[in-house]
């Protein structure tokens, strides 16, 4: 139980594990971004990871590196909450079916494992989040799920604007809205599809997109106190190797 300490949560988004671009860009290892993550949330005795959308690039990838992130969640040992995106949708034959990440215990796929939420009895916190399924548009908060533990904490992944224009043709997609963050109550809202870093909404929620970690070179940390606060700050990560300019 957590009952009279803070709770660490590291959040973070668009890792985009691939054996392309990543991979080339961090030599020869496309799931190099996921292990600074992993590390920092190591580093910080973190309870908790997100992952909010875009873990992997896309679905096509290799056996071998499906199976090295499978891994690295199985042995980071603590809970990770993962979001799939518009790039790793919920589809039928999406990765988090197959057993190299199906058979991960710690790790929770909202959408394909859960439903909607993943409940933490031991720390008294839900993470809930609506998983693209496709690879159309949809809308993140179209429903919201109400508080049922103390610590309420939202997941989606898409593209903010203050007052989301939905007809007017084009625009971008999956759009997030100042009234649909402030809808949600909730704690802290974690967001992805941004490489940067920035708060947004009105802030009547606190709603931090992570950026990339590739980008912005830095996860969220947020720490939910035992006296009802929240606080959010950003916690740099180590890379020893060159990257590829």
């Amino acid at each position: 139980m957590t009952e009279g300490r803070d709770i660490i949560i590291v959040h973070t988004s668009d890792v985009h594990v691939d054996n392309d671009y990543t991979a080339r860009a961090h030599g020869g290892d496309g799931a190099t971004p996921l292990v600074r993550v992993l590390d920092a949330a190591r580093d910080l005795n973190a309870d908790m990871v997100l992952l909010c959308g875009d873990t992997f690039d896309c679905h096509k990838i290799p056996k071998f590196l499906v199976e090295r992130v499978g891994q690295l969640i199985r042995e980071a040992a603590i809970p990770v909450v993962l979001l799939p995106g518009n790039h790793d949708p919920a589809v039928e034959d999406a990765l988090w079916l197959t057993p190299a990440l199906a058979e991960v215990e710690n790790l929770h796929v909202l959408g394909v494992r859960h439903e909607e939420a993943a409940h933490f009895t031991d720390l008294d916190l839900e993470v809930w989040g609506r998983a693209h399924r496709d690879y159309a548009d949809m809308i993140p908060f179209e429903t919201i799920r109400p508080r049922r533990a103390r610590w309420h904490v939202a997941m989606a992944h898409g593209h903010y604007v203050p007052v989301p224009d939905r007809v007017t043709r084009p625009r971008a997609s999956w759009l997030i809205g100042d009234e649909e963050i402030k809808a949600t109550g909730a704690d802290y809202l974690a967001l992805g599809h941004w490489n940067r870093a920035v708060q947004v909404g009105c802030g009547a929620v606190p709603a931090f997109y992570s950026g990339s970690p590739d980008y912005a070179r830095t996860v969220n940390v947020v720490r939910l106190r035992a006296s009802g606060a929240v606080a959010v700050d950003r916690h740099d990560l180590h890379w020893p190797e060159p990257r590829e300019h």
